[in-house]
Formats: structure tokens, sequence, C-alpha cells
């Protein structure tokens, strides 16, 4: 990472927001940024844990990183009576400082950063755990990180069919429309859809398995990142013990990916019961992909990734 000028010192840190964001960064890049961090000797075990605090009617997430020059920390809160109120259940800020001086340098809106990490981070697993001839990608979910992770996963491989799957007609056609956007042929499709695919991405609030594991080919990759709560889940028991597992952090996997927890419920060493990999491993070449079966990212956002792209988009300022 690029160190920050530490000579001169704003009087106020300048605010970021979602676009500012979008605009600094694009997909590709963030992507870059975060293969930047697993190969700085960055270990993404040290973030500390995810900090539950309770305030008003909800809590408020504690999200905080050190990675080189950079240092930072999320604050979102989480209402769950806003949406009634107009506003959105879950809203963050990013507060960014140089390491050296812990001085503020920008201050970001936290939804935007998180927008355009996560499927970063997908893409940087998948890249690695996708076949290079794919050809059909499968999608689950058709909210604003559906959208993102088609973008993101257009960029590394040449889909040429993109298969939406969602709750409701419209949010499907919503999905397809912005994907025919990017220039790839998509459809509406259904679970059966999940049997030829080479890359299936969940991107949902599902607590509950959305498809059955077992008609997974071992040629696939699946992504699931729609939850870090542990007891919740989008893949099921069957698909997660046969696969090859990549997480960001074991620890972190075994406390908050249900998808990880479920699947190795019964088992005297929950680390055992499910074949995890870290990341950082599969990006430096520690760990190679098993290509014999399925290959399996489960993503539940660590304060890393939030800094990593940050760091980027400070560092496009002139």
């Amino acid at each position: 990472m690029n160190a920050p000028d530490l000579t001169t010192r704003t009087t106020a840190a300048p605010w970021f927001s979602g676009e500012d964001i979008a605009a600094a960064v694009s997909p590709r890049r963030a992507r870059e940024l975060i293969e930047r961090a697993l190969r700085s000797g960055f270990d993404p075990a040290s973030d500390p844990a995810r900090t539950h605090v309770a305030a008003g009617e909800g809590h408020l997430l504690l999200m905080p990183s050190v990675i080189g020059p950079w240092t930072g920390t999320k604050v979102a809160s989480v209402s769950p009576g806003n949406p009634e109120r107009g506003l959105p259940r879950i809203q963050a800020v990013y507060v960014l400082m140089d390491t050296q001086t812990l001085t503020p340098r920008a201050l970001l809106q936290g939804d935007g950063l998180t927008a355009l990490r996560t499927p970063a981070v997908s893409a940087v697993a998948a890249d690695r755990m996708t076949v290079s001839d794919a050809r059909k990608l499968v999608v689950f979910g058709t909210g604003p990180q559906a959208l993102a992770h088609i973008e993101a996963c257009a960029d590394i491989r040449d889909f040429r069919e993109v298969v939406i799957n969602g709750r409701q007609e419209s949010g499907v056609q919503t999905a397809v429309d912005f994907a025919r956007g990017l220039g790839l042929a998509a459809r509406a499709g259904s679970v059966e859809d999940v049997a030829d695919a080479d890359l299936v991405v969940c991107a949902t609030s599902s607590g509950t398995p959305l498809f059955d594991g077992g008609v997974v080919p071992d040629s696939a990759c699946v992504v699931a990142m729609g939850s870090h709560e542990p007891d919740r889940r989008e893949l099921d028991t069957g698909l997660v013990t046969r696969s090859q597992v990549v997480v960001e952090d074991t620890g972190t996997a075994l406390r908050e990916a249900g998808d990880v927890i479920m699947a190795a419920e019964g088992s005297g060493d929950p680390a055992r019961a499910v074949d995890l990999v870290e990341l950082v491993d599969l990006v430096n070449d520690r760990v190679a992909p098993d290509w014999s079966r399925p290959r399996v990212f489960k993503g539940v956002g660590m304060s890393w990734q939030d800094l990593a792209v940050a760091g980027g988009v400070v560092e496009t300022m002139p």
C-alpha cells in the first residue's frame, strides 16, 4: 500500500460518499486491492473479532483493522425498526487513519465500501477456483450484492450465460436487465440450472439451503456470502462436507459462518469435519484448488477488506 503523506494535515478529513467510492475504485481495482493486501504479508487472522454493542433499539458493529500504513474502523448500526421509518436497517461509516500518527485521513460511507469490497473478495476466490473455460454463471439473489457479484464475476470469466434466481419476478427481471446492460446473455432460471453451472453465486438473506447440493457438479465453484450469522446458511451439509471450502479465516468462519458451523454439527472437531482452506493461502499459492470436487468460498466479511479498499480510495486523491 502507498504510504500516506504525513507532511500535511487538513482541518477536516474529506468525506467520500458511495458514489465517490464507486468513481474512485472500479470492481477490478477493488479485486486488485484485496489481492494486494493478501500478498503483503498481512494475516487476516490478526483482525479483531467483529464487536457487537447494544444501542437504542438495535446494536452497533465495530470492525477495526491495521494493514501497513493504514488503520481504520467501520462503525455500523443495525436498527430493526428503521424500514418502517423509511430508513435503512443497516447504516455505516468508515474512519480511515494513517498508522503512524493515527490521524483521521478520510471518512467514507460504509455501505459504499461494503458494496464494493464484498464482491471483490468473492471474485478473488472465484478467479482461482473456477474452471478457465467457464461458460455458465448461476446467481441466487436480486439485491445490490447479487448485481455487484454479477459485474465482478463477469470480469474474471467470459460467461456465455447468466441465470438469475429470485423470489420476486420483478427483482429477477431487474437483475436480468442489469446483466444484459453489461453485455451478458442473461435469463431467469430455476434451481435446476445448478446442475450444469460453472460458477454459482449465493447472495441472499436465506437461512436455509437454496438448492440440493448433491446436484452441484464436481467441476463447479460455489460462492456463498449472504450471511455472517452462525444459525443461517445458504448451502446444505452435503455440499459443504464434500467440497474444498475456502474461508477468509478459520477462526472467524467457525464463529460466524453458519454454512460451515451447521455442516460440522455433531463433530467433535469442527475444523476437521469440513475441509477448510484460508484465502490467504490460496492467493499466495500455498494451497492449490482441488479440481476433483466442488470448490466453495464461504465469506462472512471482515474488517481488513474494508480497510484495503478504503486505502485504495484515498490513494486516488491528487
